[in-house]
C-alpha cells in the first residue's frame, strides 16, 4: 500500500488497485462495505484524497480548509459553508462527498457522528494563532511574549490535551477570572466551533476561551467575551470593536495581508471527513390508489429509514430526522394538530412528536400509537433575548425556589404523571408591570392547551407562578412555533414558554434559562400500521351512525369546554381584520391611483414602484417584515400590524383596478361635463366616478374576498383568528376534520354577508335599476 512513509524509501509504480482497508479499519467489528455502484460519489469509492478531486468538497468560506481545498482538489465542486455542523450535516446526508477543515474539529464531528470518519493522509499542514489589527503592534508583543512563557511551562500542550485528545473532557467547568483587574479585554470569537469555542449549559467554553481568560489574567486585564459571526471577526478588528480574536484561526499569507497574527498556539493538520459506508439509495414504499403507502408496518423507530416523516417545522424532532434518516421523505408543518391530521389521513406514514404530549393525547384518541421506545431526551427551558440576563437569572432563581420548596414536584406530579386539566389559583396580590410570555397554546396538555377559553397546563402554571415571583401581571402572545424566536429577539414578547429544547443552533439566536424538564421525542403513527408482538387480538365495535358522528363532534369541539367561544373570538378578529384592511386598503388605494395617472413624475414613479413592490411580496413576507422590522422597537397591537400589512397589499391591486376602471369611461364624458360648467372635480364626482364603480366593482369584489381569505395568516404574528381557533380546538380533540369544516363554513358565510353588502352597492349604482324604480312609482 502507498503511504507518505514508505515513499521516502522506495518508488511506487502507478497504483494498480484501489483498497479500501483504511476505510474498512475504520468501520465497526463485523461491518462491512457495501458493493460500489456506477454512481459518481465519493462514498462509493473514495477512500484516498486523490479520489476526493472531482468530487463535492464542503468547506468554511475563507478558512484555511477552504483555500487548502481549492489548492489540493483543482477538480472539485466547492461548496461554501456557514458552519462545520451544517458541513457535517452535508456529508452525512451525501449533499457533500467530503468536508475539509481543521482535524481537532473534525476529530469531534466524527465522535458525534458514528457514520462519518476522517481520512488518514492530511490534505495540508495549518498553524493556529490569535489575530490583532495591523495598528495594535503593543498588544502584539504581550500576547507573543505570554505565549513563549505558556508554551515553555507546558500550559498550551495542556490545553491541547484537555480540550482536543482527551475523551474525559468536562464541559462545565469554570473559566479562570482576573483578580484586580486594570482594563478591560475585549475578545471575539464565533462560538460554533467545537473544541475551539462553543456554546454549553448556556456558556461559551472551549480551549480559545480558556486560552483568552489565560492570557487575560497574565495581562492584569478581565476579558469580556463578544461572540459574532465568523466572517464579522476582521471588520470588527479593523473598527477597534475588538481587541483580538479567537476563533481557531488558522495562520494563512491571505489574511497575513489584512491582519496579524500571534505566534501559533496549536498545530494541526487540515484533513477531510467522509461517510463511512455507501448510502442506500431510497426505495419508494408502494402506494394504494388513494396515494397513501400501502403496507406499510412499523415496529421501531428504524423502520422509518426510508418512509414519509412529519414534523413540526421548526422543531427539534424536524433537525433529528434531517440528520437520522436522510433517505426519508420529511414534510414540515406549522401546527401539532396539522402533523396529527396528517399522520391519520395518510398523508405521512408516521409522525415525531414530544413523548409526554403523545401520552397525553392518547388518553382521548385511540386510533393512533408510539412506534418503539422514546428516540432521546431533550432538555427544554425558557428562552429569553440575547443580553436580557436579568430576566434570565431571575427565572433561574424563581426555578431554584419552587424545586426545593416542593412546589415543582408537585406540579410534575400533577400535568405529567397524573394528567391535570385544572389550574390552581396563584396569588398575585396587585402586579406592578406586564411579563409578556410568547407560547403555542395548541401544543398540547400537559404543557399548554387552551380549556374554556383559558391557558392552562405545566408551562402555563410555571409562567403564573414566576410573574407572582417578579410581582407582575403575565400577558400571553399566543402564535406559531416558527414565530417565537424572532418575536423574542425583537422585543414583541419577553420570554418564550413553549417545550423549548434547548440546541446549539438555538443558543445563537437566543439565551436559555436552566433546563425546567427533560422531554422525550417519539415516533407516532395509526395503530393499524403499528406491528406489536405479541399484540391481543382487537374487539371490533358497532360503527356510529352518521348523525350521532356528527352530534358528537359539535358536542366535542363546539360546546365541550365553551369551546364555541374561542371560535367568536377568531370570527370577531376575523371580521375586524378584514373589515379595517379593505376600507384602509381602498383608500390607501384611491391615493395610489391618483398619484399613478399623475403626469407628474414626481407622484407617478413612486406609485408604479409601489405597486410593483407589493404585487411582487407574498403577504406573509410583508406581515413578518411590518411586525418583526419595521415596528421591531414599538409596543403595538398586532392586530393593528395585520390590519397595516394586509391594507397595504390590498392597495396595491385596488390602485390598478380602479385606474382600469376610470379610463375606461370615455373621455368624451370628462369633456361635456366641462363644456356643461361643471369643475373638475365636480366632474369627476358626479359623472366618471359612477361610470367607473360600476365597471370595477366585479373586479373588486373579488380581490375584496381574497383578502378576507389571505387573513388566515394572521396566526402567524400572534392574533387568535378563526383558524387560529381551528387549531385549538383540534389540539385539545385530536378531530382531524370537523374544526376545519365548521371553520371553512364561517369563512364562507362571512364571504357570502361581504359580497351581498358589495352586490347591494353594485345594484345601487346601476342605471337601468334606477329607472325601472322611478318608472315604478
Amino acid at each position: 500500500t502507498a503511504t507518505e512513509e514508505r515513499q521516502k524509501s522506495v518508488s511506487f509504480t502507478q497504483p494498480y488497485f484501489s483498497d479500501a482497508q483504511v476505510l474498512l479499519a475504520k468501520m465497526p467489528a463485523g461491518a462491512m462495505p457495501a458493493k460500489a455502484s456506477s454512481s459518481n460519489t465519493v462514498a462509493n469509492r473514495a477512500v484516498t484524497l486523490e479520489q476526493l478531486d472531482g468530487q463535492r468538497i464542503g468547506v468554511l468560506s475563507g478558512s484555511a480548509g477552504d483555500l487548502a481545498a481549492r489548492k489540493r482538489f483543482p477538480k472539485a465542486s466547492i461548496l461554501d459553508m456557514n458552519a462545520a455542523a451544517d458541513a457535517a450535516l452535508a456529508v452525512k446526508t451525501s449533499k457533500a462527498d467530503a468536508f475539509v477543515y481543521d482535524k481537532s474539529v473534525l476529530l469531534n464531528l466524527a465522535a458525534k457522528n458514528p457514520e462519518l470518519v476522517i481520512l488518514d493522509e492530511p490534505v495540508a499542514k495549518l498553524e493556529v494563532a490569535a489575530v490583532l489589527s495591523k495598528n495594535n503592534a503593543a498588544l502584539l508583543s504581550s500576547i507573543n511574549k505570554v505565549l513563549e512563557e505558556m508554551k515553555a511551562a507546558g500550559t498550551l500542550q495542556h490545553l491541547r490535551h484537555k480540550w482536543i485528545e482527551s475523551k474525559q473532557r468536562n464541559d462545565a467547568q469554570q473559566m479562570p477570572r482576573t483578580k484586580n483587574a486594570n482594563g478591560v479585554l475585549k475578545v471575539g470569537t464565533n462560538a460554533t466551533i467545537e473544541p475551539f469555542s462553543f456554546m454549553s449549559n448556556g456558556k461559551i467554553i472551549g480551549l480559545d476561551i480558556e486560552l483568552a481568560y489565560l492570557l487575560g489574567e497574565r495581562l492584569g486585564k478581565r476579558v469580556e467575551i463578544v461572540n459574532m459571526p465568523f466572517e464579522s471577526l476582521i471588520p470588527a478588528l479593523q473598527a477597534g470593536k475588538i481587541d483580538f480574536a479567537l476563533s481557531n484561526f488558522n495562520v494563512t499569507e491571505e489574511r497575513k495581508k489584512l491582519i496579524n497574527f500571534s505566534l501559533p498556539y496549536i498545530d494541526n493538520d487540515i484533513s477531510a471527513l467522509v461517510r463511512r459506508t455507501p448510502a442506500v439509495a431510497a426505495q419508494p414504499a408502494a402506494q394504494d390508489s388513494g396515494g397513501n403507502s400501502g403496507g406499510v408496518k412499523l415496529s421501531t423507530p428504524a423502520d422509518l429509514k426510508d418512509k414519509r416523516i412529519g414534523v413540526l417545522l421548526g422543531s427539534e424532532q424536524d433537525r433529528y430526522v434531517m440528520r437520522t434518516f436522510p433517505n426519508a421523505t420529511v414534510l414540515q408543518y406549522k401546527s401539532p394538530s396539522d402533523l396529527v391530521l396528517a399522520v391519520k389521513s395518510g398523508k405521512v406514514d408516521a409522525g415525531l412528536y414530544t413523548t409526554e404530549t403523545l401520552q397525553e393525547m392518547f388518553r382521548s384518541d385511540s386510533e393512533m400509537g408510539l412506534v418503539g421506545d422514546s428516540l432521546y431526551p431533550v432538555p427544554i427551558a425558557m428562552g429569553f433575548k440575547k443580553g436580557n440576563n436579568a430576566l434570565r437569572e431571575k427565572f433561574n432563581d424563581f426555578l431554584r425556589q419552587i424545586k426545593s420548596n416542593g412546589v415543582y414536584g408537585d406540579m410534575v406530579d400533577r400535568w405529567v404523571k397524573k394528567g391535570a386539566t385544572a389550574m390552581p389559583v396563584i396569588a398575585n396580590p396587585k402586579p406592578k408591570g406586564v411579563l409578556i410570555v410568547g407560547t403555542v397554546s395548541d401544543k398540547g396538555l400537559p404543557f399548554a392547551a387552551m380549556q374554556n377559553n383559558t391557558l392552562i397546563g405545566f408551562d402555563t402554571e410555571l409562567c403564573y407562578r414566576f410573574a407572582a415571583f417578579l410581582g407582575k401581571e403575565v400577558r400571553f402572545a399566543d402564535m406559531e412555533f416558527g414565530s417565537l424566536i424572532a418575536a423574542v429577539s425583537t422585543n414583541k414578547i419577553d420570554m418564550v414558554a413553549s417545550t423549548l429544547m434547548i440546541t446549539e443552533e438555538r443558543k445563537q439566536q437566543v439565551d436559555f434559562s436552566d433546563a425546567y424538564y427533560e422531554m422525550g421525542s417519539s415516533a407516532f403513527a395509526m395503530k393499524k400500521t403499528i406491528v406489536v408482538t405479541g399484540a391481543p387480538t382487537e374487539t371490533k365495535t358497532a360503527t356510529p351512525s352518521f348523525m350521532s358522528g356528527v352530534i358528537d363532534s359539535f358536542n366535542n369541539n363546539i360546546i365541550k369546554e365553551q369551546r364555541y367561544l374561542l371560535i367568536l373570538d377568531g370570527l370577531k378578529v376575523t371580521v375586524i381584520v378584514a373589515v379595517l384592511s379593505s376600507v384602509f386598503g381602498t383608500l390607501l388605494g384611491a391615493l395610489v391611483c391618483f398619484m399613478r395617472m399623475s403626469k407628474k413624475a414626481i407622484l407617478n414613479v413612486p406609485a408604479k414602484a409601489y405597486i410593483s413592490v407589493l404585487r411582487g411580496t407574498p403577504v406573509l413576507v410583508l406581515l413578518m417584515l411590518i411586525f418583526y422590522v419595521a415596528f421591531a422597537s414599538v409596543d403595538i397591537d398586532p392586530v393593528l400590524v395585520a390590519v397595516i400589512a394586509f391594507g397595504m397589499n390590498f392597495a396595491a391591486y385596488a390602485a390598478e383596478i380602479f385606474r382600469s376602471g376610470i379610463e375606461g369611461v370615455d373621455k368624451g364624458q370628462t369633456e361635456a361635463g366641462i363644456a356643461m360648467g361643471f369643475t373638475k372635480v365636480n366632474t369627476f364626482r358626479y359623472i366618471v366616478l359612477p361610470q367607473a364603480v360600476r365597471q370595477f366593482l366585479p373586479v373588486y369584489k373579488g380581490e375584496f374576498i381574497s383578502l378576507v381569505k389571505m387573513t388566515s395568516i394572521v396566526g402567524y404574528i400572534a392574533v387568535q383568528d378563526l383558524t387560529k381557533a381551528s387549531d385549538i380546538i383540534r389540539s385539545r380533540t385530536f378531530d382531524a376534520f370537523f374544526p376545519l369544516i365548521m371553520v371553512a363554513i364561517l369563512y364562507f358565510v362571512i364571504s357570502w354577508f361581504l359580497t351581498q353588502s358589495l352586490e347591494y352597492l353594485e345594484r345601487a349604482t346601476d342605471p337601468k335599476r334606477k329607472r325601472k324604480k322611478a318608472g315604478k312609482a
